[in-house]
C-alpha cells in the first residue's frame, strides 16, 4: 500500500491520512506484538480521559498519526487538540485531550507521542528557517527538504516540511531527475548528461543539474538546464551565479545551511535553499501523556 502511496502523492488530506494510517499500523505492529502485557494489569473496561502536553515550544505536526494509533485500537475514542495542526504552542501547554479505553490509550501513549516528536521537531525546524529567510528584505527563497530522511518515514518528514512552511524537493528518485557530480562523471559531463535527461522530461517532474563552479554552470545553461543545484559555493560564487544566470533557470543552493549563514545566502537572490538537517539531524520535541487523575 505504501508504494501506491508514494507513486502518485499530492499531500491531499485523503493521502495523509491513508499514509498515517499505514505508519501507524507498522509502528503498533513493532512495539505491540503479540499484546501489551503490562496494559493488562488495567481492568479492560475501565475508561481514561488524558492529556497530552508540550513541554516546549513548538509547531504542533502529526495529529492524522496520532489520531491513526488511537483509533486503530479504540474506534471509539476522542481527540480534542487545543492546537491545531501548523500552529505555535507554548512550553508546559495542554495541546490534546483524549477520552477513551484506559487499555488502548496506554498502549497507543508511546506511539502517539513518538509521531508528534518526530513531526513537531521537523516542523519546528523548518519553520525557523522559513522564519529567518523571510527575515531578509525583499527575499523570496524557498527552504527545502531533501531525501535525507529516516527509512520508511520519508513521506510523513516531507509533511512536516510542509506543515513548517517548507518546500518539498523531489520524494524520491522516481518522480524527479537531479543529475549530482557522479552521474555527471559517469555520463560525460554536463552537457553529455543533460542530453540523456532530456529524454525524461516528459515523466520527470523537473530535470535539475548539480554544478560546483562557475565553468559549469555556464556549461548547464548553455545545454538548457531549467533547474541548477549549486553546490558548496562561497556567498561571492553564488553571488556571481546569480549574475550569471540572469532569470534563465531556478537557482537552488545546497551545502554548508545553517541558522547562522542562511540568511546571507538568501541575500544572494538564489531561488531555493535544499536543507537535509530539516530531516536528518532532529532533537525530538518533548511531549507527555498524563492520565487526568494523576497529578505528576
Amino acid at each position: 500500500m505504501l508504494d501506491a502511496i508514494m507513486t502518485d502523492f499530492d499531500f491531499s488530506p485523503i493521502q495523509i491520512a491513508a499514509l498515517a494510517q499505514t505508519d501507524a499500523r507498522r509502528a503498533l505492529s513493532e512495539d505491540v506484538g503479540g499484546g501489551d502485557l503490562t496494559a493488562t494489569l488495567i481492568d479492560p473496561t475501565r475508561r481514561a480521559q488524558a492529556r497530552v502536553l508540550a513541554r516546549e515550544a513548538a509547531v504542533i505536526c502529526g495529529a492524522p498519526w496520532a489520531q491513526a494509533a488511537l483509533h486503530a485500537l479504540d474506534p471509539s475514542a476522542t481527540l480534542r487538540w487545543h492546537v491545531a495542526e501548523g500552529q505555535h504552542c507554548k512550553a508546559d501547554q495542554v495541546v490534546l485531550e483524549i477520552q477513551g479505553q484506559a487499555q488502548a490509550l496506554l498502549t497507543a501513549e508511546r506511539i502517539c507521542l513518538n509521531f508528534l516528536q518526530l513531526l513537531s521537531a521537523v516542523a519546528t525546524k523548518t519553520a525557523t528557517y522559513v522564519q529567518a529567510v523571510r527575515s531578509v528584505p525583499g527575499n523570496q527563497a524557498q527552504i527545502v527538504d531533501t531525501r535525507k530522511t529516516l527509512p520508511g518515514l520519508r513521506l510523513a518528514q516531507k509533511y512536516a516540511v510542509r506543515t513548517g512552511g517548507g518546500t518539498n524537493h523531489r520524494i524520491g528518485l522516481f518522480d524527479a531527475v537531479l543529475i549530482k557530480e557522479n552521474h555527471i562523471a559517469a555520463a560525460g559531463g554536463v552537457t553529455a548528461a543533460l542530453q540523456r535527461a532530456a529524454a525524461l522530461a516528459k515523466t520527470a517532474k523537473f530535470i535539475e543539474i548539480e554544478v560546483e563552479t562557475l565553468v559549469q554552470l555556464d556549461e548547464a545553461l548553455a545545454a538548457g538546464a531549467k533547474m541548477v543545484l549549486l553546490d558548496n559555493m562561497s556567498l561571492d560564487l553564488l553571488r556571481q551565479a546569480v549574475q550569471i544566470n540572469a532569470g534563465r533557470a531556478v537557482l537552488e543552493v545546497s551545502g554548508g545551511v545553517n541558522l547562522a549563514t542562511v540568511r546571507d545566502i538568501a541575500a544572494t537572490g538564489v531561488d531555493r535553499i535544499s536543507i537535509g538537517a530539516l530531516t536528518k539531524d532532529v532533537q525530538a520535541t518533548d511531549f507527555s501523556m498524563r492520565f487526568a487523575d494523576d497529578q505528576a
